[in-house]
């Protein structure tokens, strides 16, 4: 599985970049993987098409978009881009907006970049970290931040009852971005709670997950993904910030109540 440093070159990286407004945001983003030999332009136009279509689910915690797309024809390899804004622009999200980076992912398939998300995920649930990251002043410093610290262990929970297995689905509307960033986020808290061995996560789309649904305890999605699915059997969750390990906390100790 590709490091960070392996799928974020610093070619793909443009600081205090001016848009006009989100789509121009997420063609800029767009148009360093192209630079980089990650995607075709049609790739660029899918990811606008995403928002479109699906809402502003990618605006994932404040200030913080990661677009993407479906693995298609267009994406050349797995690679990333990052663009930080001089000015926020809106993307319509109720809580996050407005957003000042984004990070577009491309991915050849939904395993190709998880070892990446995850170190990202980790990076940006701790808030000193990822205000080095927002704050790097040039590539290379951001490169540096990149290489930065893991997460903070803390004490176990009581375990789950019942089965020795329960799986958690996290759903986006692609099943290769936002939800895959989440499940990370998820994992870690599982992991510091020693979890890991009772609960399994998985990361999925609308679409599969509405088949999936009856093998989970719940699922953990965006606002605008929730109302997509509407009732599917088990609860279904609402996280704001999938960055915040704080907040994915709160929702696990709702789902088991404890």
């Amino acid at each position: 599985m590709s490091a960070l440093s392996d799928l974020l070159p610093s070619e793909a990286v443009r600081l205090d970049v001016l848009a006009a407004d989100w789509k121009e945001a997420v063609r800029d983003a767009g148009e360093l993987l192209v630079a980089t030999g990650v995607t075709t332009a049609d790739y660029t136009a899918e990811m606008v098409r995403n928002v479109e279509e699906n809402g502003p689910y990618i605006v994932i915690a404040p200030g913080f978009a990661l677009a993407h797309a479906r693995p298609s024809p267009a994406v050349l390899r797995t690679g990333m881009s990052w663009l930080r804004l001089a000015e926020p622009v809106e993307f319509g999200h109720e809580s996050n907006d407005p957003v000042n980076l984004v990070v577009a992912l491309a991915a050849e398939d939904a395993a190709a970049h998880t070892a990446a998300m995850a170190s990202l995920a980790r990076l940006l649930s701790d808030p000193g970290t990822a205000r080095a990251l927002r704050e790097a002043p040039t590539p290379r410093a951001l490169h540096a931040v990149l290489a930065g610290p893991q997460d903070v262990r803390t004490p176990a929970k009581q375990a789950p009852a019942g089965p020795a297995v329960h799986k958690i689905l996290t759903v986006c509307g692609n099943g290769v971005g936002t939800s895959l960033f989440l499940k990370n986020t998820l994992e870690q808290v599982l992991d510091r709670w020693k979890w890991s061995k009772y609960v399994t996560v998985e990361a999925t789309d609308t679409i599969s997950a509405k088949g999936k649904a009856s093998e989970a305890v719940a699922i953990l999605t965006s606002r605008e993904i929730a109302r997509t699915l509407g009732d599917v059997g088990v609860p279904v969750r609402v996280v704001e910030d999938f960055t915040s390990t704080t907040e994915v906390d709160a929702v696990l100790r709702d789902t088991y109540d404890v």
